[in-house]
């Protein structure tokens, strides 16, 4: 098969152009799913790929593809892709990169003037983070049939708003049925999050697997009164358990180690005075390993522990696991096009198993599919010191492009 390399400079400026939609001071991208911010990157999105030469649809969900005609246009398409959104204190490359790595694959093969059997798309999948609208994923759930329309359209953000709104507002609300499409294959380009390839000097990761996850909202409801007259023996505190809690979230990710996470990553705590013992705490709760039943010893000692705090301190509780994603194996055929990919071109790999979830962890379900990562500097992600090298990122959509070739061609 003929190798042929993309243009690493067009991707770093086309990376550090859209990361100036949301841009933040210390470098980072703050550009929440559905916001004006969002609007910004996807209006870019499509005018960069109309003009590629592609074609564009967007469904009901808001997902966008950017499609190349094939020599058989008749064919399922080779889709790539990740997500827009980002953290409220996000990097300038998790997600995106996937994103403008599909569309750099676009652009070298016009430059090239090669023609593929079978069409490619570009897509972009709304709302992947989940920041904004929990679940994480949503979009790309609902095109795989996990999650039905209303409810991904019916998620709504702390402030009452719903995903369909806010399509809705910023234009976006696309006319296509989500999903019921196949695709011939899957491939998603990522910075790696974590620190194993730049620690063990590898620039791409073949990623065989991804994490299996779970997410859970609780409220401890105790009784707010006031800190001075109140005995410690009277007291209902709610932060106090949701405290005990929170070391003991801590303490079953140490205890499943060397592969459980285990993170409290939200806190809200009512009435949030500094004289008021706490009458209400809600926080979120987000565990992950890529077996299912460690993962399913994890919630059963979530749940035995979080029984025996409430009632000890006598709180109400409301327990609710709001999302669970299963561990992923990919596509063997698609993980290989991956590995050979890399071999082609004599980059440094390894095999890797997916810490985060991604979209192509719901994809997987209706397509095969496989996953590319390359480093991230000390491993940092969702924070805005996330950075990555040009060539890194160059080393990873050269694989993309080569496992697109393989498969839309064969």
């Amino acid at each position: 098969m003929q190798k042929i390399t993309v243009n690493q400079q067009r991707l770093w400026d086309s990376l550090m152009q859209m990361g100036e939609i949301g841009g933040t001071e210390k470098g980072g991208v703050c550009r929440l799913a559905l916001t004006d911010l969002d609007k910004q990157g996807r209006d870019l999105f499509v005018r960069w790929c109309k003009e590629a030469g592609c074609s564009i649809r967007i469904d009901k969900m808001g997902n966008i593809f950017a499609r190349r005609a094939g020599t058989d246009d008749s064919l399922p398409p080779v889709v790539m892709g990740s997500h827009l959104d980002t953290q409220p204190t996000g990097g300038k490359f998790d997600g995106i990169y996937g994103v403008l790595s599909g569309l750099e694959v676009i652009r070298s093969l016009n430059d090239q003037g090669i023609e593929t059997r079978a069409p490619i798309e570009a897509s972009v999948w709304t709302n992947e983070e989940g920041s904004r609208f929990p679940p994480a994923m949503v979009a790309s759930g609902v095109f795989a049939g996990v999650f039905d329309l209303e409810y991904g359209l019916s998620r709504a953000d702390l402030d009452g708003k719903t995903m369909g709104e806010e399509l809705a507002r910023i234009g976006y609300a696309g006319p296509d049925d989500v999903g019921g499409r196949p695709f011939k294959a899957f491939f998603e380009a990522h910075i790696e999050q974590g620190p194993i390839l730049e620690d063990e000097d590898k620039q791409i990761g073949v990623v065989t697997d991804a994490q299996g996850q779970r997410w859970y909202e609780i409220t401890l409801t105790g009784q707010e009164s006031h800190a001075g007259p109140t005995p410690m023996t009277r007291r209902r505190d709610a932060l106090v358990g949701a405290a005990r809690l929170i070391d003991a979230v801590n303490r079953i990710g140490m205890d499943n180690q060397p592969n459980a996470c285990a993170t409290v990553g939200l806190v809200q705590v009512f009435p949030n005075s500094r004289n008021v013992i706490p009458g209400q705490v809600f926080f979120t709760v987000d565990f992950r390993h890529p077996d299912a039943d460690v993962l399913s010893g994890m919630d059963q000692a979530l749940r035995e522990l979080a029984d025996r705090v409430s009632g000890e301190l006598g709180l109400e509780m409301k327990f609710e696991q709001i999302w669970y994603s299963p561990p992923v194996p990919f596509d063997t055929a698609c993980v290989n096009s991956v590995r050979q990919a890399a071999e082609s071109f004599g980059y440094s790999h390894r095999d890797i198993v997916s810490g985060a979830g991604h979209d192509a962890c719901y994809i997987s379900r209706v397509a095969p599919t496989s996953m590319v990562f390359v480093p991230c500097e000390n491993g940092i992600s969702h924070n805005e010191a996330e950075n990555a090298k040009a060539e890194d990122l160059a080393a990873g959509c050269n694989v993309l492009l080569q496992a697109v070739l393989e498969r839309a061609n064969d």
